[in-house]
């Protein structure tokens, strides 16, 4: 299928032509949608993700409206439809416009309720649009009951360590270190780790100050590309510990 997609019912005929019933089954397994998983109830089409970002290419056109719509759906694809679209419409757009995507983003938080929903978004919307020297929003969102809110609050991070400047990712991290989820914690350390790439001395200084209360989890993905000898300082074997 070829050409632009203008409309909704377009859009999602794309998505339900190259749906696959066993893919689907996968994705419900593999993001934990059963009850007491952090997807319950989340429902998929069977659209794996470079499919996804072909037809939002094939979208560009669609309206505002129409992309709102497809972030309120029930359905997991059309959601991360919408995000990718709105992320890749942000980096193109005029001040007015970008500001429109920010706050509607802002406003639909609660049906960005997956990893890779926050993932594909949170870096090229929020971090793009803030300032990192006030980090006001994010405090909040890092305060945030909902696990998406405060995950949505150091990926944003990401968009300023590409940029070279570290301190909003250990300043939110900072709040997080004690998280109770492991989503969060994966995430933090995931940060930690790429912040490191750009200055492993303060990022060697946070772990000092921080790590003796930080998760497992989070303090092996923070010092993965540690050399070995001072991965060992922070996370002893267990053998050894």
């Amino acid at each position: 299928m070829t050409g632009d997609a203008r409309t909704l019912a377009e859009a999602r005929r794309r998505l339900r032509a190259t749906a696959n019933e066993e893919i689907a089954a996968f994705l419900q397994r593999f993001f934990r949608t059963g009850p007491g998983g952090y997807g319950e109830g989340d429902r998929f089409l069977g659209v794996r993700v470079p499919v996804v970002r072909r037809i939002a290419r094939e979208c560009r056109a669609l309206r505002h409206a129409d992309v709102v719509r497809l972030l309120r759906s029930q359905w997991h694809e059309e959601r991360l439809l919408a995000l990718v679209i709105l992320a890749d419409r942000y980096g193109r757009a005029d001040p007015d416009e970008r500001e429109r995507i920010f706050r509607t983003y802002l406003a639909h938080t609660h049906r960005i309720n997956n990893w890779d929903l926050v993932d594909v978004s949170a870096p090229h919307i929020v971090g793009a649009h803030l300032d990192p020297r006030d980090l006001t929003l994010l405090t909040r969102l890092a305060r945030s009951a909902s696990v998406w809110e405060r995950r949505i609050a150091i990926l944003a991070t990401f968009h300023w360590i590409r940029k070279g400047d570290i301190e909003p990712t250990l300043r939110i991290a900072r709040l997080l270190v004690g998280d109770p989820h492991d989503l969060i914690h994966k995430a933090v350390g995931w940060m930690l780790r790429e912040a490191a790439k750009r200055d492993r001395d303060a990022v060697e200084a946070f772990l000092r100050r921080h790590h003796a209360g930080m998760p497992r989890t989070m303090l092996r993905y923070a010092v993965e590309r540690f050399p070995p000898a001072l991965r060992r300082k922070f996370v002893p074997s267990r053998s050894a510990a």
